[in-house]
């Protein structure tokens, strides 16, 4: 546990190597990669999907990852544990403080709807297991939309607060208090100690359940084309690669993946690294971390949710489904009609669950952390406080639950703008504030291998004119509403349910959605600008937090 001795704080340090990369690897392994990775690729047409996400992954994934983990490891050499106190120290002035504003308001933000999907993988689970998701003989699509929007409560505000077995209440306060028991055990014996166990047991789940989805053959004799080896060719197949690659929608989708995926511009990384010591390799650490997550994004989640739908469903089953159409209305369909479907159903929902609390965990420890180191507080009471946030605005997305309009717009604004905005605030305080050479210097320090001198000129120069040609993008079609193809403007969806649009009314629930992102943003910039006068205090008498 986090102590204080007078006014200096004694922060709390990872047990292990192999420990903080299974912590890191778990902060990015999550819903992302089981649902929100496959549902993009089979959107954007597979193939030319992967392209456009694997230079994603190299000209921005792996740089910003590597600037994250280097910048959070000097900033805990000073006792900054948050992105407040660490933009501070790098930038040198008053008002750095307030850039790290995001990386609180973003990971706390997301953990109030992601807990929500959280309970529905846990739910799924349950269910799986004693046999609820079975429809017998009269298996349609229709039965399992069904099934869902009445789990969530997606047809009625409120209705999702149930405490029946076959809706989500129940579920919602299980892991909640599970997630907040966790961080209550501190870095070490809460969420090293879980990740430990649950990365582990995930990978042998994934490897389970995609031996059995890739031994699927071709199961309707009178549909051989709708075989596995074609699910395969439906996620790799680039089709007319130059001709997709033209469309700004897929990069801004392969770089949103990315950012998700990686846990990068959440704000976690910055603070899971700022518990290590100078002599803790942050170079190989990250790299290890980012190639696990990708064997659990492509190697598993892709490869096993595209081609299972496939084989059942075919192309015209999977496009269009989305994130949450694909994995909790389709493959339970897909599920029901496996030998063993209920086995193999639970061992993959049980999957998503360990994989969903390993994020959620990370999501919480920007905010203690700062709430720590900024407030001077102890852990007991910091998990408190947060704990009482956190749990005002999850019981508001639970409860705004038609149509998932709060956990939508939370998502757009939080999970997809501000992750892009602070991605690239990082990339160039990396680059440009810190500088290529301080920056390379701190990066190896205790380093077993180094970054090629090639990354020198990506962090630099490549990545930010990458993340801001990707930030002007979605600015331009997803907020301001420009339609690339035809020049022509009208308000998206989200603005038009703030603003109001033609045939499109305000929405209150977006509204209000929006006034809780804002009200979180103010009381984190009131609590920073309380632990900056702390700091300014402490500096003077020769202190660090």
């Amino acid at each position: 546990m986090t102590t204080t001795e007078g006014n200096v704080r004694k922060s709390e340090s990872w047990n292990s190597r192999l420990g903080v990369i299974l912590a890191v690897a778990g902060s990015a392994v999550g819903l992302g990669n089981f649902l929100r990775f496959p549902g993009q690729a089979a959107e954007y047409g597979g193939g030319a999907f992967m392209v456009a996400y694997f230079i994603s992954l190299a000209l921005i994934g792996i740089p910003i990852c590597w600037a994250e983990w280097t910048m959070g490891r000097y900033g805990g050499q000073y006792g900054f544990n948050s992105s407040p106190g660490i933009f501070r120290l790098i930038l040198k002035h008053p008002a750095g403080k307030y850039l790290g504003v995001l990386g609180v308001v973003i990971p706390v933000t997301i953990y109030m709807y992601y807990v929500y999907i959280e309970a529905w993988c846990l739910g799924y689970a349950v269910n799986f297991l004693q046999g609820g998701l079975n429809f017998g003989e009269s298996v349609t699509i229709d039965n399992y939309i069904n099934y869902f929007n009445t789990f969530i409560g997606a047809a009625e505000d409120g209705s999702a607060l149930g405490f029946d077995i076959n809706q989500v209440g129940i579920y919602i306060v299980l892991v909640f208090f599970l997630n907040f028991f966790l961080i209550y055990r501190g870095i070490a014996k809460g969420i090293e100690f879980f990740c430990t166990y649950a990365m582990p047991t995930l990978l042998l789940l994934g490897i389970i359940v995609l031996i059995r989805v890739l031994t699927l053959g071709a199961p309707n004799p009178e549909l051989p084309e709708q075989s596995i080896i074609n699910g395969l060719g439906h996620m790799w197949n680039p089709g007319n690669l130059f001709e997709k690659l033209k469309n700004p929608q897929l990069w801004i989708a392969a770089a949103g993946q990315i950012f998700f995926s990686l846990s990068v511009g959440f704000g976690v990384i910055i603070t899971y690294s700022s518990y290590l010591s100078e002599k803790d390799d942050v170079v190989l650490s990250g790299l290890t971390a980012t190639s696990a997550n990708e064997f659990c994004e492509v190697g598993l989640g892709g490869m096993i949710t595209i081609p299972a739908a496939f084989v059942f469903l075919g192309a015209a089953g999977i496009a269009g489904q989305g994130t949450f159409g694909l994995g909790f209305k389709v493959l339970p369909m897909v599920f029901s009609q496996m030998p063993a479907g209920a086995l193999f159903g639970f061992i993959f929902f049980f999957l998503l669950f360990l994989a969903a609390v390993t994020s959620s965990l990370s999501m919480l420890q920007p905010g203690i952390a700062f709430l720590e180191e900024g407030l001077g507080i102890n852990r007991k009471q910091s998990v408190a406080i947060l704990g009482l946030i956190t749990a005002m605005g999850s019981m508001f997305v639970v409860y705004f639950s038609k149509d998932m309009k709060a956990l939508d717009t939370i998502d757009f604004w939080v999970g997809t703008f501000l992750i892009y905005l602070l991605a690239t605030i990082q990339i160039i305080m990396f680059g440009w504030v810190i500088g290529i050479k301080k920056g390379w210097e701190e990066a190896h320090k205790g380093a077993e291998m180094r970054i090629p001198n090639i990354f020198k000129v990506i962090i630099k120069y490549i990545s930010p004119v990458f993340l801001l040609t990707i930030l002007i993008a979605f600015i331009l079609e997803k907020i301001v509403g420009i339609n690339f193809e035809t020049g022509e403007f009208s308000a998206t969806g989200y603005v038009a349910d703030l603003i109001g649009g033609e045939n499109h009314e305000k929405s209150p629930v977006a509204l209000m959605s929006v006034g809780v992102i804002g009200a979180v943003i103010v009381f984190v910039m009131i609590l920073i600008n309380t632990a900056g006068k702390r700091w300014d205090k402490l500096d003077e008498e020769g202190k660090r937090p």
